[in-house]
């Protein structure tokens, strides 16, 4: 499904070139469960940011799905995204001034889904993350780990092939944190293909599969503790 072949990324700043990406050969199966692990500056973020088709590579190949997404136009990449993605944020990134349901049906409508279609899948999503009846309220109603929820269901809606989970826990309590996670594992035990990037190793260790960054280069991929 995912094939990064020989991947850079560089940035130049003043004299100096960065090398955020440093030619990273990675694949990732259909319905797996990968952490992409490392502290700041390792390229994790960087590492999201071309999965998700945020940015492109300096160099080498980015294949999705059979598609080869590297040297797409800014509008190409924003369609793979809209229809191939779906994302969810350590912020939830949630539009307060919508209702929970509108906020879910997001993606639907620049899909061009007819209304009652998207109310339908919306509805569907909110009851797959335990928030059914609780459409009709707003963000601000709702607690951290409630607003994570909202926003899975939002990545959810549009039926995408890859969800990317960016520091999903890391603005709730651990409790919480948890909750979230049980919730993502899931999301991919009913199939769903989960990237879930992060710094910290014990929320890594809960993926089936564990790809560690150093200095933009992979230095370990493992199996994970994840069941």
């Amino acid at each position: 499904m995912i094939d990064l072949k020989n991947v850079y990324k560089i940035y130049e700043t003043g004299d100096v070139e960065v090398h955020a990406l440093d030619g990273i050969d990675l694949h990732i199966d259909k319905g797996e469960f990968v952490a992409i692990v490392g502290q700041s500056g390792s390229g994790k973020s960087t590492c999201m940011n071309i999965i998700g088709c945020l940015d492109i590579p300096t160099s080498g190949e980015y294949i999705l799905d059979g598609i080869d997404v590297s040297t797409m136009t800014d509008d190409e990449l924003s369609y793979i995204r809209n229809t191939e993605l779906g994302f969810i944020f350590q912020q939830y990134n949630l539009i307060q001034k919508l209702s929970i349901l509108s906020n879910v049906e997001l993606p639907l409508i620049y899909k061009r889904y007819p209304k009652a279609a998207r109310k339908e899948i919306a509805m569907k999503a909110l009851e797959r993350v335990g928030l059914k009846g609780m459409e009709n309220r707003f963000p601000q109603q709702l607690s951290g780990g409630q607003q994570q929820r909202v926003s899975i269901a939002r990545a959810l809606a549009g039926e995408p092939s890859v969800i990317l989970a960016d520091e999903p826990t890391g603005a709730l309590d651990s409790k919480t944190g948890i909750e979230v996670l049980e919730l993502i594992k899931k999301l991919n035990q009913e199939g769903n293909t989960i990237i879930l990037v992060t710094h910290d190793n014990s929320i890594a260790e809960q993926a089936k599969r564990v790809v560690r960054l150093q200095d933009g280069k992979i230095i370990e991929d493992r199996p994970g503790r994840g069941e």
